[in-house]
């Protein structure tokens, strides 16, 4: 299995999806001038069980809502992709069909129309997310769901250094929590994967795996949608969504998390705050928050435009990616209201 991941064929398929769409930059760009000699110094690196991971740079992004983003060095994201290349397949498999983050197939826009769908099916829904998910995820339950399906030592031992690189990464971000049977050194528990890692998205999923399959075989819940640590799930009365709330707190303590105190089960005609929308049963709103953080966004844009400080292209390909993302809601009144209170350049 090792021999596979560090395989120049592995290695070289690493590289083309880390660099995709990022081959302008320096030091993608750097690290591609020497190529060979880099892979080739990658692999030694593997096989002796010499390599360590580099530091990451952090900095914080403030949409959807304030986080900590960690940036790993080209060469080590490099390395992840390799390690996911190998073990990615070996739990694909095993996950549900409606978890839908950081899977080939999946993705918002189908999470969004599968929780329509269940909007217009059921008449309640309980929706929940995890306190400080990526700060609290527990290595020590991580490394043993990997180790259930990875035999390989070598392999475990690359995925220790990728743990290990991340401990400390989001400790600022994480409030101490202490479940039943805790002592003293749970503070010193390693926790906590940085988030921007590929390995920490794929990761994730394998992390609520086992809540996933509880929430479909125990609870026997068809209702139910997951993206990262968003999830729904719907009834036809609120007395089963209370008692399955209590399951899922007591299952959340035994991954050593906590979901957020306030969710509570409401009419799906109140609508389901999901993925940036309100989500009625008959159409999507884009939530006000997400409409105001856009309309202070691009008169910064226009701005910056006038003092030359971007080029009509930037300002082109931001109006569109937003216009691109709000499509999927009913949003073309608010798109004509927050597009036409400014003058643009004609291109636009």
């Amino acid at each position: 299995m090792f021999d596979t991941l560090t395989s120049w064929d592995n290695l070289l398929l690493a590289y083309s999806k880390a660099s995709r769409r990022k081959r302008g930059r320096g030091n993608v760009a750097a690290f591609e001038y020497r190529l060979e000699e880099n892979l080739c110094q990658m692999q030694q690196e593997l096989q002796s069980q010499s390599y360590r991971p580099g530091k990451y740079t952090s900095f914080f992004i403030h949409e959807p809502k304030k986080r900590l983003i960690s940036a790993a060095a080209f060469e080590n994201r490099v390395v992840h992709h390799a390690l996911c290349n190998l073990i990615e397949p070996l739990f694909e498999r095993t996950f549900i069909e409606d978890s839908y983050a950081n899977r080939i197939g999946k993705g918002t826009h189908k999470a969004r129309d599968r929780c329509q769908a269940f909007a217009r099916r059921y008449r309640y829904v309980l929706a929940c997310d995890i306190r400080q998910f990526f700060p609290s995820l527990d290595h020590a339950i991580l490394r043993g769901q990997l180790a259930q399906k990875i035999s390989d030592d070598r392999v475990l031992w690359l995925i220790d250094q990728i743990l290990a690189s991340g401990e400390r990464v989001l400790s600022e971000q994480y409030d101490l929590v202490y479940f039943p049977g805790d002592n003293l050194l749970t503070v010193m528990r390693p926790r906590g994967l940085p988030i921007g890692n590929l390995t920490s998205q794929f990761w994730a999923n394998v992390y609520l795996n086992r809540f996933d399959h509880l929430v479909k075989r125990q609870l026997r819940c068809r209702g139910y949608v997951r993206y990262v640590d968003d999830f729904l799930l719907f009834a036809d009365d609120k007395e089963t969504l209370w008692g399955w709330k209590k399951v899922i707190e007591a299952e959340m303590a035994a991954l050593r998390l906590t979901i957020h105190p306030g969710a509570q089960p409401h009419p799906v005609t109140e609508g389901v705050p999901f993925l940036g929308f309100h989500i009625f049963p008959d159409k999507r709103r884009l939530k006000r928050r997400k409409g105001i953080y856009f309309q202070r966004k691009f008169h910064r844009l226009i701005k910056q435009y006038a003092a030359k400080e971007i080029t009509l292209d930037q300002l082109n390909r931001s109006v569109k990616g937003w216009v691109n993302h709000v499509r999927f809601g009913n949003t073309i009144g608010l798109r004509k209201k927050l597009l036409s209170r400014t003058r643009l350049p004609r291109q636009l």
